[in-house]
């Protein structure tokens, strides 16, 4: 039979995100590419820190971490790494910063293309009226919404202040 075997791609969603990290640490390994694979050492060992904790919160839970867990892991490493960067070129020592940038980038390519600020600035309007949002007490219903549905897309620390003086 044709196509018995067939596992569900999931071409309109990525794969499962661990399934393409595991993939790019044996691609890593294979071109002996030591910054990448390193990179993505890191990550897998956060993913598991992550699961290790969830298991501790909820009973009967496995501490399964889904893509949307990965993604808020992977959105935080860039943004340590971006802060580190910055840290590092201010006090000097660039060759640090590189390194710190070319982590970046290993790890942004397993994040979903970041919103343009015109995209930013429709997706907060749009999640201001989907929550009928009129003062700033309800800012956190606002940025529940854009965290469920842009995780990994937008910089929350930058959408904060927008929807803050857009409900303010």
């Amino acid at each position: 039979m044709v196509g018995a075997s067939q596992k569900p791609h999931g071409d309109e969603m990525p794969t499962d995100m661990r399934d393409r990290i595991s993939s790019g640490l044996k691609e890593a390994m294979k071109a002996k590419d030591v910054a990448r694979l390193s990179t993505l050492r890191l990550i897998n060992a956060a993913i598991k820190d992550r699961e290790i904790a969830m298991r501790g919160e909820t009973e009967g839970d496995n501490g399964a971490v889904t893509d949307s867990d990965v993604l808020g892991i992977l959105g935080k490493m860039v943004k340590q790494r971006q802060e580190s960067a910055r840290a590092y070129e201010e006090g000097g020592r660039l060759d640090l910063a590189e390194r710190e940038q070319a982590e970046v980038a290993v790890i942004e390519e397993f994040l979903p293309k970041q919103l343009s600020d015109d995209e930013i600035a429709r997706a907060v309007a749009k999640a201001i009226s989907q929550t009928d949002a009129s003062s700033i007490r309800d800012m956190g219903r606002v940025m529940g919404v854009l965290k469920t549905q842009y995780t990994g897309q937008m910089d929350f620390g930058r959408v904060g202040p927008m929807v803050k003086n857009l409900l303010g």
